[in-house]
Protein backbone atom coordinates (compact mmCIF):
# COMPACT_ATOMS: atom_id res chain seq x y z
CA UNK A 1 0.00 0.00 0.00
CA UNK A 2 1.40 3.81 -0.78
CA UNK A 3 0.61 5.98 1.52
CA UNK A 4 1.86 10.16 1.19
CA UNK A 5 1.55 12.09 4.57
CA UNK A 6 1.87 15.77 3.77
CA UNK A 7 3.45 17.67 6.07
CA UNK A 8 6.87 16.58 7.85
CA UNK A 9 6.45 18.82 11.01
CA UNK A 10 6.20 17.91 14.37
CA UNK A 11 3.28 15.43 14.01
CA UNK A 12 3.10 14.46 10.62
CA UNK A 13 7.31 13.47 10.88
CA UNK A 14 6.26 11.21 13.92
CA UNK A 15 3.28 9.90 11.90
CA UNK A 16 5.73 8.89 8.75
CA UNK A 17 8.13 6.96 11.43
CA UNK A 18 5.41 5.25 12.71
CA UNK A 19 3.62 3.84 9.69
CA UNK A 20 7.29 3.47 7.70
CA UNK A 21 7.90 0.91 10.91
CA UNK A 22 5.12 -1.28 9.46
CA UNK A 23 7.46 -3.38 6.02
CA UNK A 24 3.83 -3.61 4.33
CA UNK A 25 3.55 0.44 3.45
CA UNK A 26 5.12 2.44 1.40
CA UNK A 27 5.70 5.49 3.08
CA UNK A 28 6.75 9.19 1.06
CA UNK A 29 6.32 12.47 2.65
CA UNK A 30 5.75 15.99 1.26
CA UNK A 31 6.84 19.19 2.84
CA UNK A 32 7.99 22.47 2.05
CA UNK A 33 11.12 22.35 4.81
CA UNK A 34 13.91 20.56 3.49
CA UNK A 35 15.23 20.04 7.26
CA UNK A 36 11.92 18.58 8.19
CA UNK A 37 12.33 15.82 5.57
CA UNK A 38 16.24 15.12 6.24
CA UNK A 39 15.50 14.00 9.52
CA UNK A 40 13.19 11.30 7.21
CA UNK A 41 15.47 10.61 5.09
CA UNK A 42 18.19 9.18 7.50
CA UNK A 43 14.94 6.96 8.37
CA UNK A 44 15.15 5.47 4.80
CA UNK A 45 11.50 7.35 4.14
CA UNK A 46 11.03 8.51 0.96
CA UNK A 47 11.09 12.49 0.71
CA UNK A 48 9.59 15.05 -1.65
CA UNK A 49 10.19 19.47 -1.01
CA UNK A 50 6.97 20.34 -2.54
CA UNK A 51 4.66 23.40 -2.11
CA UNK A 52 0.95 22.19 -0.90
CA UNK A 53 -0.32 25.61 -1.20
CA UNK A 54 -1.63 24.85 -4.32
CA UNK A 55 -4.12 22.87 -5.37
CA UNK A 56 -2.37 21.17 -8.60
CA UNK A 57 0.59 20.36 -6.81
CA UNK A 58 -1.29 18.14 -4.26
CA UNK A 59 -3.06 16.63 -6.72
CA UNK A 60 0.03 15.52 -8.37
CA UNK A 61 1.69 14.61 -5.94
CA UNK A 62 -1.28 11.91 -4.24
CA UNK A 63 -1.57 10.81 -8.04
CA UNK A 64 -0.12 7.17 -7.23
CA UNK A 65 -1.70 7.03 -3.48
CA UNK A 66 -3.82 4.54 -1.85
CA UNK A 67 -4.37 6.60 1.28
CA UNK A 68 -3.19 10.35 2.59
CA UNK A 69 -2.39 11.35 5.37
CA UNK A 70 -3.21 15.28 6.23
CA UNK A 71 -0.50 16.85 9.11
CA UNK A 72 -0.56 20.24 7.41
CA UNK A 73 -0.66 23.61 9.99
CA UNK A 74 -4.49 24.51 10.61
CA UNK A 75 -4.56 27.48 7.62
CA UNK A 76 -3.93 25.14 5.26
CA UNK A 77 -5.72 22.12 6.39
CA UNK A 78 -9.10 22.48 4.28
CA UNK A 79 -8.03 23.27 1.05
CA UNK A 80 -5.16 20.32 1.78
CA UNK A 81 -8.07 18.04 1.92
CA UNK A 82 -10.51 19.33 -0.72
CA UNK A 83 -8.02 19.22 -2.91
CA UNK A 84 -6.65 15.81 -2.10
CA UNK A 85 -10.73 14.39 -2.49
CA UNK A 86 -10.75 16.64 -5.90
CA UNK A 87 -8.10 13.87 -6.99
CA UNK A 88 -10.05 10.67 -5.90
CA UNK A 89 -8.16 10.27 -3.11
CA UNK A 90 -8.95 9.17 0.34
CA UNK A 91 -7.64 10.76 3.59
CA UNK A 92 -7.28 11.02 7.30
CA UNK A 93 -6.24 14.70 8.73
CA UNK A 94 -5.31 15.93 11.81
CA UNK A 95 -5.40 19.44 10.66
CA UNK A 96 -7.04 22.01 13.29
CA UNK A 97 -8.48 23.93 10.17
CA UNK A 98 -11.23 26.63 10.90
CA UNK A 99 -13.93 25.88 8.29
CA UNK A 100 -16.60 23.76 8.93
CA UNK A 101 -15.68 19.78 8.03
CA UNK A 102 -19.19 19.49 6.55
CA UNK A 103 -18.86 21.48 3.65
CA UNK A 104 -16.31 18.68 2.53
CA UNK A 105 -19.26 15.98 2.86
CA UNK A 106 -20.08 16.19 -1.02
CA UNK A 107 -16.96 16.61 -2.60
CA UNK A 108 -16.01 12.87 -0.66
CA UNK A 109 -19.26 11.51 -1.93
CA UNK A 110 -19.12 12.59 -5.27
CA UNK A 111 -14.85 11.25 -5.04
CA UNK A 112 -16.37 7.99 -3.71
CA UNK A 113 -13.72 8.02 -1.01
CA UNK A 114 -13.87 8.51 2.58
CA UNK A 115 -12.62 11.51 4.56
CA UNK A 116 -11.71 11.48 7.96
CA UNK A 117 -10.99 14.67 9.54
CA UNK A 118 -10.16 15.12 13.43
CA UNK A 119 -8.12 12.31 13.83
CA UNK A 120 -5.75 13.22 16.78
CA UNK A 121 -6.08 12.73 20.33
CA UNK A 122 -8.44 15.22 21.21
CA UNK A 123 -10.87 15.51 18.57
CA UNK A 124 -9.93 11.91 17.41
CA UNK A 125 -9.93 9.36 20.37
CA UNK A 126 -12.18 11.66 22.54
CA UNK A 127 -14.42 11.03 19.52
CA UNK A 128 -14.32 7.41 19.45
CA UNK A 129 -15.00 7.36 23.15
CA UNK A 130 -18.69 9.64 23.06
CA UNK A 131 -19.53 7.57 20.13
CA UNK A 132 -19.10 4.23 21.68
CA UNK A 133 -20.63 5.31 24.73
CA UNK A 134 -23.65 6.70 22.73
CA UNK A 135 -24.20 3.57 21.71
CA UNK A 136 -23.50 1.41 24.49
CA UNK A 137 -25.71 3.88 27.04
CA UNK A 138 -29.99 4.37 27.11
CA UNK A 139 -29.01 7.72 26.91
CA UNK A 140 -26.18 10.34 27.46
CA UNK A 141 -26.44 13.60 29.84
CA UNK A 142 -22.88 15.10 29.53
CA UNK A 143 -19.64 15.01 27.85
CA UNK A 144 -16.31 16.51 29.43
CA UNK A 145 -13.12 16.23 27.64
CA UNK A 146 -9.80 17.59 29.44
CA UNK A 147 -6.67 17.16 27.29
CA UNK A 148 -3.34 19.00 26.67
CA UNK A 149 0.33 18.11 26.30
CA UNK A 150 2.80 19.70 28.37
CA UNK A 151 6.66 18.84 29.17
CA UNK A 152 7.52 16.79 31.92
CA UNK A 153 9.98 19.15 32.80
CA UNK A 154 8.08 22.99 33.58
CA UNK A 155 10.79 25.61 33.10
CA UNK A 156 10.29 29.42 33.19
CA UNK A 157 9.19 31.29 31.82
CA UNK A 158 6.21 30.04 29.80
CA UNK A 159 6.36 26.14 31.51
CA UNK A 160 5.04 24.80 28.40
CA UNK A 161 6.19 23.60 25.35
CA UNK A 162 4.97 22.34 21.72
CA UNK A 163 4.89 19.25 20.52
CA UNK A 164 3.04 20.54 17.20
CA UNK A 165 3.17 24.12 15.52
CA UNK A 166 3.01 27.52 17.70
CA UNK A 167 0.96 28.92 15.30
CA UNK A 168 -1.70 26.25 15.54
CA UNK A 169 -1.26 26.95 19.78
CA UNK A 170 -2.00 30.29 19.66
CA UNK A 171 -4.93 29.65 17.26
CA UNK A 172 -6.31 27.29 20.00
CA UNK A 173 -6.06 30.69 21.96
CA UNK A 174 -7.59 32.99 19.59
CA UNK A 175 -10.72 31.10 18.08
CA UNK A 176 -13.89 31.20 19.64
CA UNK A 177 -15.24 27.58 21.74
CA UNK A 178 -18.15 26.13 20.83
CA UNK A 179 -19.87 23.88 23.48
CA UNK A 180 -23.75 22.31 23.76
CA UNK A 181 -25.22 23.57 27.15
CA UNK A 182 -28.80 22.16 27.61
CA UNK A 183 -29.18 21.11 24.18
CA UNK A 184 -28.16 24.50 22.71
CA UNK A 185 -24.70 25.18 21.40
CA UNK A 186 -22.91 27.86 22.52
CA UNK A 187 -20.26 30.00 22.13
CA UNK A 188 -17.47 31.47 24.71
CA UNK A 189 -14.08 33.18 24.98
CA UNK A 190 -11.17 30.43 24.18
CA UNK A 191 -8.62 30.67 27.80
CA UNK A 192 -12.43 31.40 29.46
CA UNK A 193 -14.10 29.57 32.91
CA UNK A 194 -10.36 28.37 34.16
CA UNK A 195 -10.50 25.95 37.04
CA UNK A 196 -7.69 23.82 38.43
CA UNK A 197 -8.21 19.74 37.95
CA UNK A 198 -5.81 17.11 40.40
CA UNK A 199 -4.37 14.15 38.52
CA UNK A 200 -3.38 11.49 40.77
CA UNK A 201 0.37 10.57 41.05
CA UNK A 202 0.45 14.17 38.33
CA UNK A 203 -0.58 17.07 40.50
CA UNK A 204 -2.38 20.30 39.71
CA UNK A 205 -3.03 21.22 36.26
CA UNK A 206 -5.12 24.09 34.75
CA UNK A 207 -8.24 23.57 32.49
CA UNK A 208 -9.85 25.89 30.02
CA UNK A 209 -12.00 26.72 27.23
CA UNK A 210 -10.72 25.97 23.58
CA UNK A 211 -12.66 25.14 20.42
CA UNK A 212 -11.97 21.23 20.57
CA UNK A 213 -15.44 19.50 20.31
CA UNK A 214 -15.79 20.94 16.04
CA UNK A 215 -17.48 17.94 14.41
CA UNK A 216 -18.78 16.62 17.87
CA UNK A 217 -21.56 18.90 17.98
CA UNK A 218 -22.87 17.74 14.96
CA UNK A 219 -22.55 14.19 14.90
CA UNK A 220 -23.48 13.47 18.65
CA UNK A 221 -26.46 13.92 20.64
CA UNK A 222 -25.11 14.55 23.92
CA UNK A 223 -27.10 17.62 25.56
CA UNK A 224 -24.06 19.03 27.24
CA UNK A 225 -20.88 18.76 25.79
CA UNK A 226 -17.48 20.76 27.18
CA UNK A 227 -14.39 20.03 25.53
CA UNK A 228 -10.95 22.34 27.92
CA UNK A 229 -7.52 22.30 27.25
CA UNK A 230 -5.46 21.37 30.19
CA UNK A 231 -1.58 23.20 31.38
CA UNK A 232 0.13 23.64 34.52
CA UNK A 233 -1.14 26.32 36.17
CA UNK A 234 -0.99 30.42 35.47
CA UNK A 235 -0.56 29.66 31.69
CA UNK A 236 -3.89 31.03 30.61
CA UNK A 237 -3.14 34.29 32.41
CA UNK A 238 -0.06 34.71 30.63
CA UNK A 239 -1.44 34.20 27.25
CA UNK A 240 -4.45 36.02 28.20
CA UNK A 241 -1.69 38.81 28.98
CA UNK A 242 -0.14 38.56 25.38
CA UNK A 243 -3.37 38.14 23.67
CA UNK A 244 -4.66 41.07 25.33
CA UNK A 245 -1.71 43.37 24.51
CA UNK A 246 -1.75 42.62 20.49
CA UNK A 247 0.68 40.07 20.41
CA UNK A 248 -1.50 37.71 18.93
CA UNK A 249 -2.86 40.56 16.09
CA UNK A 250 -2.62 39.79 12.81
CA UNK A 251 -3.06 43.48 12.13
CA UNK A 252 0.27 45.25 10.60
CA UNK A 253 1.64 47.56 12.97
CA UNK A 254 4.34 49.87 11.81
CA UNK A 255 7.69 50.10 13.42
CA UNK A 256 10.35 51.84 12.77
CA UNK A 257 12.32 49.26 10.44
CA UNK A 258 8.78 49.03 8.51
CA UNK A 259 5.39 47.21 9.03
CA UNK A 260 5.01 43.87 10.90
CA UNK A 261 2.23 41.36 11.79
CA UNK A 262 2.52 40.94 15.88
CA UNK A 263 1.17 37.48 15.29
CA UNK A 264 3.95 36.57 13.19
CA UNK A 265 7.25 37.81 15.44
CA UNK A 266 5.41 36.03 18.45
CA UNK A 267 5.13 32.71 16.95
CA UNK A 268 8.73 33.30 15.52
CA UNK A 269 10.08 34.06 18.80
CA UNK A 270 7.59 31.12 20.57
CA UNK A 271 9.00 28.47 17.97
CA UNK A 272 12.31 28.54 19.91
CA UNK A 273 11.49 29.07 23.46
CA UNK A 274 8.29 26.13 23.27
CA UNK A 275 11.11 23.66 21.38
CA UNK A 276 11.60 20.36 22.83
CA UNK A 277 15.09 19.37 23.43
CA UNK A 278 16.26 16.47 21.47
CA UNK A 279 15.59 13.20 24.03
CA UNK A 280 13.45 16.01 26.27
CA UNK A 281 10.13 13.70 27.86
CA UNK A 282 7.09 15.14 26.95
CA UNK A 283 3.44 13.87 28.05
CA UNK A 284 -0.01 14.02 27.12
CA UNK A 285 -2.71 14.10 29.87
CA UNK A 286 -6.73 13.77 29.24
CA UNK A 287 -9.70 13.03 31.34
CA UNK A 288 -12.94 12.08 29.55
CA UNK A 289 -16.26 12.14 31.69
CA UNK A 290 -19.47 10.80 30.21
CA UNK A 291 -22.96 10.82 32.29
CA UNK A 292 -25.71 9.00 31.12
CA UNK A 293 -28.59 6.54 31.95
CA UNK A 294 -27.82 2.42 31.94
CA UNK A 295 -31.01 0.37 32.60
CA UNK A 296 -32.73 3.06 34.46
CA UNK A 297 -29.90 4.08 36.22
CA UNK A 298 -27.47 7.22 36.53
CA UNK A 299 -23.79 6.50 35.59
CA UNK A 300 -20.52 8.17 35.28
CA UNK A 301 -17.43 6.74 32.98
CA UNK A 302 -14.34 8.72 33.58
CA UNK A 303 -11.21 7.94 31.48
CA UNK A 304 -7.92 8.95 32.50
Amino acid sequence: MNLIVLGAGRVGGAIALDLAANEDLDVAVVDLDPVALELLEAADIETQVVDLSDAHTVARVVENADLVVGAVPGFMGFDTVKAVLEAGKPIVDISFFPEDSADLEQIAAEAGVPCLVDCGVAPGVSNMILGRLEEQLDSTTYFECLVGGIPVERTWPWEYKAPFSPGDVIEEYMRPARMRRDGEEVVVEALSEVEQVHFPGLGTLEAFNTDGLRSLLRNCTTPNMTEKTLRYPGHAELMNILRSAGFFSSSNVQVASGSVKPRDLTEQLLFSDWQFEEGEPDMTVMRITVDGIENGEEVRHTFD
